[in-house]
């Protein structure tokens, strides 16, 4: 079996993240604890200021629960490895996952694409519009359509 992406596609595996070194483990031990700190400084300007650009607040909303199932993702797939039970479970839901929020993407480039204000480059629209034919024709596969 492969070793499952990070929900968000980077090259992080939970494996990898799970099986480090402890060298490794204080460092991100550590960055995780200055970015709890820095979010909770966030919460308390947030609570301040009522003048945040709606669109910048859905994005950090949106990247710190990718962060937040990330997390809950490495902790089941820890248990599941320590409980030598098959962490396919975990991986299924990390697809899931991976599904809703290239849905929630897809609507958010929709929105883009209607406002004459934002500028795209045309490079980056032509892969977009190549991967999502090539999407469209696994999803065809995968649901039977």
């Amino acid at each position: 079996m492969s070793k499952p992406r990070d929900v968000y596609a980077s090259s992080l595996c939970v494996e990898g993240v799970v099986g480090s070194t402890s060298d490794r483990n204080e460092s991100i031990s550590v960055r995780l604890q200055n970015v709890t700190n820095e979010l909770r400084d966030i919460q308390d300007l947030l609570t301040q200021d009522d003048d945040v650009d709606a669109r910048i607040l859905t994005d950090f909303r949106d990247a710190v629960n990718r962060v937040r199932n990330t997390a809950w993702a490495v902790e089941q797939y820890a248990n599941s490895k320590s409980a030598n039970t098959d962490p396919q479970t975990v991986i299924s839901v990390l697809a899931g996952e991976r599904v809703r929020i290239a849905y929630q993407l897809c609507k958010l480039i929709q929105s883009d694409l209607s406002n004459s204000d934002i500028q795209f480059q045309k490079g980056q629209l032509l892969q977009f519009r190549d991967v999502t034919h090539e999407l469209d024709g696994q999803l065809e596969k995968s649901v039977g359509e």
